[in-house]
């Protein structure tokens, strides 16, 4: 590969405030069973989360694809929301649902109850300091989510989720818009599933296991077994990478490798425009033979990606 395009430290200065999260919405589970019911079918444990904390947590089908990711917040020992992309959260209550049976938990679309803002750099740590990623802080009603911050060079810039209830007081800072809020997602290199792939992976093709959204150690969920497998048999081929494009990308989209031209070799995750305007950054998902071998956009023919450093270690090499 070309040498990374490596972003300049000083687009740190744009990465304080907060945002608007039009592209999220909430789920949420009531009811005495809510957690027991949410712990039988996420790849996280739900059972012995403690009220008022979050985790990171994918809902798959039978083959262990993603069919959507959630930041789960318990606010309540009876009530669990599922924070996740609302181009999928109809289909996924639909399918959540079905799963109910006699389970004491009512599933509802809550998105018209909360509020939801993302937080950057001074407005982050006003709430959560340096907190790890997932401790939660309950605020006057409010809940704020440590994220996974954003890695320029050198540099960490704090992110939160901040959930609260509807007609809430909004958080201090400036406005930041979506677009930089998506580049400072990407260049944390964590993301929720969002419907252009849907079911196209499993938990650690998007480095879940390393993030802290699969529990190994719990009961079964679909597509638990694929999962365990992927992570214990050395099956796994396909890993998630922090790329650098200087054109645009777009979620879904087909990334291909010189090497094989003939095939998709690896699928962009999220892709933002990077704030400085010097072309785009993104997170994709491929498979780590194509990854050492070069990746182009949309052919083999296609725009140069350069793979960028990932903001985190993997838990394998840790």
């Amino acid at each position: 590969m070309n040498s990374p395009a490596l972003p300049s430290p000083d687009l740190t200065a744009v990465l304080n405030g907060t945002s608007p999260l039009p592209q999220l919405g909430v789920i949420q589970a009531q009811g005495e069973d809510a957690a027991n019911f949410l712990h039988n079918q996420l790849t996280n444990d739900v059972l012995l989360l403690p009220v008022g904390q979050s985790r990171l947590a994918a809902f798959c089908n039978a083959k262990g694809r993603m069919q959507a990711s959630f930041v789960v917040t318990k606010t309540a020992p009876d009530t669990v929301l599922l924070v996740m992309h609302q181009d999928l959260l109809a289909q996924t209550l639909k399918r959540l649902s079905m799963f109910v049976l006699r389970a004491k938990v009512k599933l509802s679309d809550a998105s018209g109850q909360w509020q939801l803002r993302g937080l950057l750099g001074g407005s982050a740590e006003a709430v959560l300091a340096d907190a790890a990623p997932w401790h939660t802080m309950a605020l006057d009603g409010a809940h704020a989510v440590a994220l996974y911050p954003t890695v320029v060079g050198d540099a960490q810039v704090h992110r939160a989720l901040w959930l609260a209830p509807a007609g809430s007081a909004l958080p201090a800072g400036p406005e930041v818009t979506p677009e930089v809020w998506a580049w400072a997602e990407v260049m944390s290199g964590v993301a929720l599933v969002s419907q252009p792939v849907f079911e196209a992976f499993v938990p650690q093709m998007l480095n879940y296991e390393s993030v802290g959204g699969v529990n190994f150690k719990k009961g079964c969920y679909p597509g638990q077994e694929v999962v365990a497998r992927s992570q214990f048999r050395g099956t796994l081929k396909r890993r998630t990478a922090l790329v650098h494009s200087p054109l645009a990308l777009v979620a879904g989209q087909d990334v291909f490798t010189p090497a094989d031209p003939e095939q998709p070799c690896a699928t962009v995750l999220l892709s933002a425009p990077r704030p400085d305007g010097h072309g785009h950054d993104a997170l994709v998902s491929g498979t780590l033979e194509s990854m050492h071998s070069g990746w182009r956009a949309g052919s083999a023919e296609g725009a140069v990606l350069d793979l960028l450093p990932l903001p985190y270690a993997l838990l394998e090499d840790i």
